[in-house]
């Protein structure tokens, strides 16, 4: 398949048959493109173009007898080869330049939860603030802000935009009783958090995507915005603003606000069938003349210089800097940065500030829980940032974006 650049918007001629025999003519040479829902693909025949495309729009049924000794002798069986630059072979992928796994890392459940119960969860008195007092900040605070209520779930007040990101309330990632238990509770309650009008949703894993918070999500007038393939988790849940985007697409929520989706070198998986079927990517907040970065999980890529490069340089970075260690299974996750990675994507991007997520709720890898803050910031100058660059939130403390800045 030809090269695609990722930075560039893709262009391909459009093909809709005008009658039946037109699409059996394309069907039979095996060059098929029609535009749908997620973009223009590029079809070699197949069952599942003629069955989603042609068989319900064929009245008679010599012509469906024609069309179907055409699609026997004349058509691939391989079909839906998406010319999108985040597709191929029906899954999704990262983007050129990423790591990629090993056929020698092998992962564990046995293991892991062997090792897991290792871990000592010692949570320093300082890491959580009282429910009360995070209440009583949000209600006296009319300034934009920052507010940490735990993983990678944060709200973000711009302006008149109140953005809550991967909301996560449960008390478990996984479906049922299954999957990690969170050691702290969300910093507010679910019905206490102030009223959102945006919903940003990074990719389809169990501690982002939370289904059960989407149920009980208490304001279904927000707007959501989402990577590709993901809708349905929140129509099928009473939302009713629902905008999923390919990276590098935009999408204007109001006059000051925008918002982009950007590449992130991480993978999707909810099911046992349906590994890279939904995308993922960090969201490009721009506010105003303010740029903020709110990245997916990730791990490194030659994809933050671009986007450094294109975008750069960046306010305020997000990003993960826990879930990285798995030894003795193998050393660490390609789709996870370490706490100095993630201030080498900082450096990267040219981020003014980095806040460091995804740390002190979940038990998701097996390096000290409390390990990544103090890495985070050791890490600092060796990428010619000061201490003071690299900001850790206590769950539920607020902190006004201009103090951030400063």
């Amino acid at each position: 398949m030809i090269g695609i650049d990722p930075k560039k918007p893709i262009v391909t001629p459009v093909c809709i048959p005008n009658s039946w025999h037109e699409k059996w003519v394309k069907v039979m040479v095996g060059t098929v493109q029609t535009k749908i829902k997620y973009g223009t693909l590029h079809l070699k025949g197949g069952l599942k173009y003629l069955m989603k495309y042609n068989i319900f729009s064929i009245n008679y049924f010599n012509k469906f007898s024609l069309f179907v000794l055409g699609y026997l002798f004349f058509t691939t069986t391989n079909y839906a080869q998406d010319m999108t630059a985040t597709i191929k072979n029906g899954k999704f992928q990262n983007p050129i330049g990423s790591p990629v796994r090993g056929d020698n890392v092998k992962f564990s459940y046995p293991t892991f939860l062997k090792e897991k119960k290792k871990l000592k969860i010692n949570i320093p008195n300082d890491h959580i603030i009282d429910e009360k007092i995070a209440i009583k900040s949000l209600e006296q605070n009319n300034d934009d802000y920052v507010m940490w209520i735990g993983h990678a779930t944060f709200l973000i007040k711009l302006g008149e935009n109140i953005i809550i990101t991967d909301p996560i309330f449960s008390k478990n990632a996984g479906p049922l009783m299954f999957g990690s238990h969170r050691f702290v509770k969300p910093a507010i309650p679910l019905k206490k958090i102030p009223e959102t009008n945006l919903l940003l949703l990074t990719h389809n894993h169990y501690d982002h995507l939370d289904t059960r918070t989407l149920k009980k999500y208490p304001f279904k007038k927000t707007k959501v915005i989402t990577p590709l393939k993901l809708k349905k988790y929140f129509s099928f849940r009473g939302f009713k603003d629902i905008n999923e985007l390919d990276w590098y697409e935009t999408i204007q929520v109001n006059e000051n606000l925008k918002i982009t989706l950007l590449p992130a070198v991480h993978w999707s998986k909810r099911t046992l069938f349906d590994t890279n079927k939904t995308l993922w990517g960090s969201f490009l907040i721009q506010y105003k003349n303010q740029k903020i970065l709110f990245a997916c999980d990730t791990g490194s890529g030659n994809v933050y210089r671009e986007i450094g490069d294109k975008f750069g340089p960046i306010d305020i970075l997000f990003i993960n800097i826990g879930a990285y260690d798995f030894r003795p299974m193998f050393d660490k996750s390609i789709y996870h940065t370490t706490p100095e990675e993630a201030v080498e994507i900082g450096r990267d991007i040219k981020a003014k500030k980095i806040i460091g997520m995804h740390w002190g709720t979940f038990i998701l890898s097996l390096e000290d829980p409390f390990e990544p803050p103090i890495r985070f910031k050791n890490a600092a100058e060796s990428y010619g940032f000061q201490k003071d660059d690299l900001v850790l939130f206590k769950i539920g403390e607020l902190k006004k974006i201009q103090d951030i800045l400063e």
